[in-house]
């Protein structure tokens, strides 16, 4: 497969955006209404998200707990537990992208709309409405994107963890991944924290447009 340069590769991405938000509203479904969708969407990854980081965190609260058994099955639920922590980060992180580009073209478009009313009043309402959103807007995708960034840490220090055991599958790595539990689950409900942050906001959002 041929080197596909970064530009080259936004442009067909936005064209292929472009070409679906253009037959969407063929079929009578705005990008207003794609936004209210996609916004719903990301919410709903952010509740999955934490809700497969607490069940992450109770895995390994259940290790620091070991006291005999079968080590390997142990490390088989660590590890399937980051696996889905990292599944459903990147979903997180490919809901807030679709919500950032519609709401893009969404806002380019109502901009150069501005300029078609025939009424001064109308427009300076419109253009103030405009303005409204996009505040509204940046607001709920800053705190988005505070909360995506959250994750990446836990992700890391759960990789930590599920490396440690691999290769170490025996009491002492038990114990030293007990050491650091406390740490991990301050950063967690940190992350938790953050994410409830962004749902509310979104739910905010969605009223404004609706």
């Amino acid at each position: 497969m041929k080197f596909v340069p970064a530009i080259l590769l936004a442009l067909l991405i936005s064209g292929c955006e472009s070409t679906y938000y253009n037959a969407m509203e063929k079929v009578g479904y705005h990008k207003r209404e794609i936004l209210v969708d996609r916004v719903a969407d990301a919410q709903s990854s952010q509740q999955q998200a934490q809700q497969q980081f607490s069940s992450a965190l109770e895995e390994l609260q259940v290790l620091t707990q070991f006291d005999g058994g079968d080590l390997e099955e142990v490390y088989d639920q660590v590890s399937s537990q980051y696996k889905k922590s990292q599944s459903s980060a990147e979903e997180v992180s490919s809901r807030i992208d679709k919500v950032a580009s519609v709401a893009d073209a969404l806002f380019e478009e109502w901009q150069q709309e501005l300029s078609e009313y025939q009424s001064d009043s109308l427009r300076k309402q419109s253009e103030q409405r405009l303005k409204d959103t996009q505040v509204q807007y940046q607001q709920m995708l800053t705190t988005m994107r505070r909360a995506e960034s959250s994750m990446e840490p836990v992700l890391r220090r759960l990789k930590d963890n599920e490396l440690y055991l691999k290769h170490n599958l025996n009491a002492q790595a038990v114990g030293a991944i007990g050491s650091e539990f406390t740490q991990l689950e301050g950063e967690i409900e940190a992350l938790i924290i953050e994410m409830q942050a962004a749902i509310d906001e979104s739910k905010r959002f969605i009223s404004t447009l609706n």
